[in-house]
């Protein structure tokens, strides 16, 4: 095991970036970067590792939002949740940047139409992968990614969201000096009512769309998520079949997309009073509210404040196991998916200064990703999801 781990690490070591605000640091399945800035202020990023394979995938850029490097200029924040394995948020992670950079220069501005435009285009990309790998890795065809992206550009923040990983803002209250927990992105799990609602209205023929098993609601019994890029084992009927494993299978064929990849969007006009947007998959949201998270990040040090997010949000996950933070950090890989999930957090502070005179001010251009790995391009992965 020490000699595959040694030969694993070897071949991510090649995958490395090595631009001058790219690096973070390792802490056994932690990997962290305490501060870096963009274009409108300060960042802060952490992600903890409790799959097999890393399936949380994330991504911060700054400088230009242009692939003509011509502009917009702003910040773009990407959380890629995976399921099933790592392939899909490795492949959100690869291209939905590079599709939004290019719809951005066709318009030669930042939209809503831009983003859903660069989402809807690594959906396509994904589907022709999975039509391409079918008879070799059936399987592929059942890995999906909730995917969540920021962009702030000349002033306005817009939010696009698949899935339940979730993007809150920490506003400050003038009067009272408080800052109150703003929750900007709008979820799609079964879980919720309202969602359940959605798929009801939108498969009306079908009874069975949402099931309560083992007291949770799913998708055809299957999936929490109603909205995904990937799993287009229920959105494409012929790949809803062998060799796809049984427990994916339907027994009937369905004549339309059971899952959407269609992203809910909003806008917001940045004001002074707004201090930080908090992006993170819903490992973390699961052990911490949203004002418990805000209230972490106005109460301490910004450098390092996303590794005190992930820091709480373990120790509650050891507490609600009853057992000790420093013996959960001693489980794992793999193991420690029975205790929590992958979690990724960025930390985004907002410089009101800044952001007024963003468009006019020179930036030397920042990538980071989550882990610090970076592929090479029209690379899926290092390696594969184990069967």
């Amino acid at each position: 095991m020490n000699y595959l781990t040694a030969c694993f690490r070897s071949r991510l070591d090649r995958y490395t970036h090595s631009g001058s605000d790219s690096g973070g640091k390792q802490d056994g399945l932690l990997w962290y970067k305490d501060s870096g800035k963009h274009l409108n202020g300060e960042f802060s990023m952490a992600v903890v590792q409790a799959n097999n394979l890393l399936e949380d995938q994330s991504y911060i850029e700054s400088g230009s939002l242009s692939s003509g490097d011509s502009g917009p200029y702003g910040t773009f924040v990407g959380v890629y949740d995976g399921h099933g394995g790592p392939e899909t948020s490795r492949f959100i992670n690869e291209h939905l940047v590079h599709h939004l950079k290019r719809f951005a220069a066709e318009q030669q501005s930042m939209s809503v139409d831009v983003i859903r435009k660069a989402i809807q285009a690594t959906e396509d990309g994904f589907m022709s992968l999975v039509t391409k790998q079918w008879s070799m890795k059936p399987q592929i065809a059942s890995v999906g990614s909730c995917c969540l992206v920021g962009v702030i550009c000349n002033g306005t923040l817009y939010i696009a969201n698949l899935g339940d990983s979730r993007a809150v803002l920490g506003r400050a209250v003038k009067a009272t000096g408080e800052v109150l927990a703003v929750q900007l992105s709008t979820e799609h799990n079964a879980a919720i009512e309202s969602i359940r609602h959605e798929l009801r209205s939108s498969h009306p023929n079908d009874s069975n769309i949402v099931v309560l098993k083992n007291n949770v609601w799913r998708v055809k019994g299957l999936i929490q998520i109603s909205r995904s890029i990937g799993d287009v084992y229920l959105k494409k009927t012929e790949f809803n079949r062998e060799p796809l494993y049984a427990k994916f299978r339907l027994r009937e064929p369905f004549k339309m997309p059971i899952l959407s990849s269609e992203p809910s969007i909003s806008t917001y006009q940045l004001q002074p009073h707004d201090q930080f947007i908090i992006f993170a998959s819903d490992g973390l949201w699961e052990h911490l509210s949203n004002q418990e998270a805000v209230d972490i990040v106005q109460n301490n040090p910004r450098s390092g404040i996303a590794r005190r997010l992930v820091k709480s949000a373990l120790q509650e996950a050891a507490k609600k196991r009853e057992m000790r933070y420093s013996d959960l950090k001693n489980i794992d890989r793999g193991v420690r998916r029975h205790f929590h999930d992958d979690i990724t957090v960025i930390v985004v502070f907002i410089d009101s200064n800044l952001v007024s005179r963003a468009s006019n001010v020179k930036f030397s251009s920042i990538s980071v990703r989550g882990g610090g790995v970076n592929l090479r391009p029209n690379t899926l992965a290092p390696c594969t999801t184990p069967t």
